[in-house]
């Protein structure tokens, strides 16, 4: 396998050109932040545009009160992560992540979130909850379906907040965590506190699908909206129709609009919880800290979150964490730097 080694415990350790510093071995204490250079999984610079490679054929597993779809690649006997997508984008953001960590002998497991693609819910009075307990949830019940005791988790937007619930829940089971924009998890608790204008202008949708309007809206022209949120998260991608429009099939599932409008609803305090996910909910109102190893991620070019050092959420980090600027990349980190985004997946190892 070039560029990597297994050591003793099965992962794979890189033996040259690490893409950025890595958690040990810099010098520096267990927080650092660095910009992202090209490493030997593959080179950092953003993606070229076009639809590029379709993930599939999608397989199915009952996880939970979900049918989960998912994309399966890589050796079945190598080391496990599990690649996790926002809104509104699908798991074709990893399209190009998948491939380089497969051909590194990772088993790369990457699912359609609840509300979207092949996934759907196995009974239809289960509440089409959008809470970020029930996200949380979903990676441990796949797993648990899976029988994968542990893996990394890895993802951006509501598949980093999904990552992050169930590494500060259930660390036992997490090898790893990469998080798009750090620490994640909601303080819904004081959800009204206004952001920087800014900001607050790039996250129109989400005021927007508090009103019945934006449900309509939402119901009527998912496409549309879609379309206007990709533009504006990364206004430095130029995506083109065909890579929009391979990821927005995904939007047609039939409980896309209630679990969009859940989630949003409850993240800003407007929405009640649903009771199977009372007791996460309760234990990630105390904002948990992550205890598992850790790189975190900022596009430079992020429409909605300025790139930061990563110095704000370094307390909610208690293990060995290192922050990254990945240069020219937006929201959608993975689909637009897929080597930056595979080069730290990939550097978690040296902590396993």
């Amino acid at each position: 396998m070039p560029g990597a080694k297994k050591d003793k415990r099965g992962g794979f350790l890189r033996t040259a050109g690490l893409g950025a510093v890595g958690l040990f071995g810099s010098g520096f204490g267990p927080f650092e932040t660095v910009q992202a250079k090209a490493g030997p999984v593959a080179a950092c610079q953003l993606l070229t545009p076009g639809a590029g490679r379709r993930m599939g054929p999608v397989r199915q597993i009952r996880a939970g009160v979900l049918d989960i779809g998912y994309d399966e690649t890589g050796p079945g006997d190598g080391p496990v992560v599990l690649l996790l997508h926002g809104f509104p984008y699908d798991i074709h953001s990893f399209a190009e992540v998948a491939p380089l960590l497969a051909a590194q002998g990772w088993r790369v497991i990457t699912p359609y979130l609840r509300g979207h693609g092949a996934t759907r819910f196995l009974d239809p009075a289960t509440p089409r909850a959008g809470q970020q307990g029930a996200i949380g949830a979903d990676v441990i019940a796949l797993m648990d379906a899976l029988k994968i005791p542990k893996a990394v988790f890895a993802g951006f937007d509501w598949g980093g907040r999904a990552a992050c619930v169930a590494a500060a829940l259930w660390p036992e089971r997490c090898d790893g965590l990469v998080s798009v924009n750090s620490y994640l998890i909601q303080d819904i608790a004081h959800a009204s506190t206004p952001l920087p204008a800014k900001i607050e202008f790039a996250l129109w949708y989400q005021y927007y699908f508090q009103t019945e309007r934006g449900r309509a809206g939402l119901t009527a022209d998912r496409r549309g909206i879609a379309r206007v949120i990709w533009a504006n998260n990364s206004p430095a991608w130029a995506f083109d129709d065909a890579t929009f429009e391979r990821s927005a099939a995904a939007f047609d599932n039939p409980d896309y609009v209630e679990v969009v409008i859940h989630s949003y609803r409850h993240r800003l305090g407007l929405a009640p919880g649903f009771a199977p996910y009372t007791d996460i909910e309760r234990r990630l109102a105390a904002l948990p800290p992550i205890t598992v190893p850790a790189i975190t991620l900022d596009g430079m070019a992020d429409g909605i979150y300025p790139a930061s050092d990563g110095s704000a959420t370094a307390a909610r980090f208690h293990g060995p964490r290192t922050h990254r600027q990945v240069p020219g990349a937006g929201h959608n980190l993975p689909q637009e730097a897929p080597g930056a985004f595979a080069d730290a997946v990939m550097d978690l190892v040296q902590t396993r």
